[in-house]
């Protein structure tokens, strides 16, 4: 296991399989050991870098907010214990808007970027129903019964029960704590990129499940349509975990992606 510290926490991160470097950077609430169905594909091709972002996994859990330049902060810090120069970074949801902070802070590190299932935060944001921002905030009941409510809001219907099992099975191991959760949560609600989105120019693909019901689908074709030359690809089938909906659109969506900039 490595660690490396950076303002005032402890960020957990690993490594598996070899080639060019692919950081993959998780959502609200999420270890990193969430990545279990995308990873060993990647694996087979990529070297895979992952972490904990601060406030849960492994990671430190530091009091207050965590504003989304921190954990962008937290990323390359990773990157640069791992010792690489520039990456491919791959980031969902919460993860996604991370991935935007750190290409456009610190530029020379990314050689391309995923955004996944991910929005532009700020007023220009498509938000969630309101009842699936009230399950957000909710306090109450036990870990297991708040990952159980917002199962609906996040998976498609079609899903077999199994494969959410399967998440909900990892997920159980290392639940973030209320202080780690809602320090990520008010990053999240302060942030925004809408206007910064041009002065991205690394090759970027946007994926989004076509039923995403926390984050809307448009918020892809806004963040698309604000980054040049932006490929978008919208799950069918799909809501928020799309990689749990459909695995395998998902990951053949990303290897050829990530296979095109070989070139680059």
């Amino acid at each position: 296991m490595h660690f490396v510290e950076n303002q005032g926490a402890k960020i957990y991160w690993d490594e598996q399989g070899q080639g060019e470097p692919v950081l993959l950077i998780m959502g609200l609430g999420w270890p990193a050991t969430m990545w279990y169905r995308t990873r060993p594909v990647l694996n087979a091709r990529y070297r895979t870098i992952a972490f904990d972002n601060r406030g849960a996994g492994r990671s430190d859990v530091p009091a207050g907010a965590y504003p989304i330049a921190t954990m962008a902060a937290d990323a390359a810090a990773v990157l640069d214990a791992a010792g690489v120069a520039s990456a491919h970074l791959l980031g969902a949801s919460m993860g996604g808007m991370i991935t935007q902070e750190l290409t456009l802070r610190y530029p020379e590190r990314v050689r391309s970027l995923v955004l996944a299932c991910t929005a532009c935060g700020g007023p220009y944001a498509t938000q969630a129903d309101p009842e699936v921002l009230q399950l957000l905030f909710r306090r109450e009941g036990t870990p297991e019964e708040r990952a159980e409510a917002i199962v609906p809001f996040v998976y498609a219907a079609s899903t077999p029960r199994e494969r959410i099992a399967e998440d909900l099975a990892i997920l159980s191991k290392n639940y973030a704590t209320p202080e780690g959760y809602m320090g990520q949560l008010q990053g999240i609600m302060a942030w925004e990129s809408y206007s910064r989105l041009p002065l991205i120019q690394a090759p970027t693909l946007v994926v989004h499940g076509l039923n995403d019901r926390l984050v809307p689908a448009a918020n892809s074709d806004l963040i698309a349509s604000r980054i040049a030359g932006a490929q978008l690809v919208k799950i069918p089938n799909a809501s928020h975990i799309f990689m749990t909906d459909q695995p395998e659109a998902a990951h053949q969506t990303f290897l050829q992606f990530l296979f095109s900039q070989r070139s680059t």
